[in-house]
């Protein structure tokens, strides 16, 4: 994936030598395709264990658990948010970020403090998802730098989460995609078969992580609009937006809410171009 951030360690190809010799169980997984070594990518089970590969030996993050119905982020992509994250935060020193939908598995936070040492607030609708994080971060030995807290009301982003002390240098964001689980569910079966797999339910993922009422476009203006309720709370919010023209939607109702500044960045993963939307007051 040679068009990440250019401080992406994995901007080249894999190195299958060195994640089978950090965790010897990705080794059963590893096949040749083309006289190159990579695992077959339409298997959940080989991608799991390939990103826990990839947390282990590159990251030394030792532990990684959390339950198959659950999404598996991919490393690769998820770690060039935070290195552009860490661009638009210039200098900044003792950086504490607030990550929105945190997950079970907890990506963000385990990356931006293993890559940059920052802060973090993770937070998430789901309880049980929240466990599972609270165990990924204290079997890494990370509870003085990680936080989470559960979000009760699943129509509010910010508002009943935030304390009157919070200050964060940004807020980050992977909204969910789709209007509902029905959306979700054909999304899935494209992808199956354009990998040539025909499992009806190949990418994992819960409710909360896959659509929200309203899809990516409402969850991002309650966002932004909750945003504007707590203009002082952070330095920049930040979200990433996989459809484009959720961007200029997003961009003209800023206006409306006081933003000083909104800029986009784009990340170019492979053949697939995400953004990330970022503002402030």
């Amino acid at each position: 994936m040679k068009s990440l951030h250019p401080n992406n360690l994995h901007n080249s190809d894999y190195n299958f030598t060195v994640l089978k010799e950090k965790y010897p169980k990705i080794g059963k997984f590893v096949l040749e395709k083309f006289g190159k070594e990579t695992i077959e990518f339409s298997d959940p089970v080989a991608v799991k264990e390939f990103n826990k590969a990839l947390l282990l030996a590159y990251y030394n993050i030792k532990y990684w658990e959390f339950p198959d119905t659950n999404l598996c982020p991919p490393v690769p992509g998820r770690v060039d948010y935070i290195h552009y994250l860490a661009d638009l935060l210039g200098n900044e020193k003792n950086v504490k970020v607030l990550d929105i939908g945190t997950g079970a598995s907890c990506i963000y936070p385990l990356l931006g403090n293993a890559v940059y040492n920052w802060n973090f607030i993770g937070t998430d609708i789901d309880a049980d998802s929240l466990k599972i994080a609270q165990k990924n971060i204290d079997n890494n030995n990370l509870g003085n730098s990680i936080e989470l807290r559960f979000q009760k009301d699943e129509t509010n982003i910010l508002k009943g989460l935030l304390q009157p002390n919070d200050s964060f240098t940004a807020m980050m964001c992977n909204p969910p995609f789709y209007k509902s689980e029905e959306e979700a569910r054909g999304a899935n079966r494209r992808k199956s078969r354009n990998l040539g797999n025909n499992a009806v339910r190949n990418f994992a993922g819960n409710s909360n992580e896959l659509w929200y009422v309203g899809g990516e476009k409402a969850f991002l203006h309650t966002y932004l609009y909750e945003s504007s309720l707590y203009p002082k709370a952070s330095k920049w919010f930040t979200s990433l937006v996989s459809k484009k023209e959720n961007i200029k939607s997003l961009e003209n109702s800023s206006k409306k809410l006081g933003v000083t500044e909104f800029k986009v960045i784009s990340m170019n993963q492979g053949n697939k171009v995400t953004r990330i939307a970022c503002w402030r007051f």
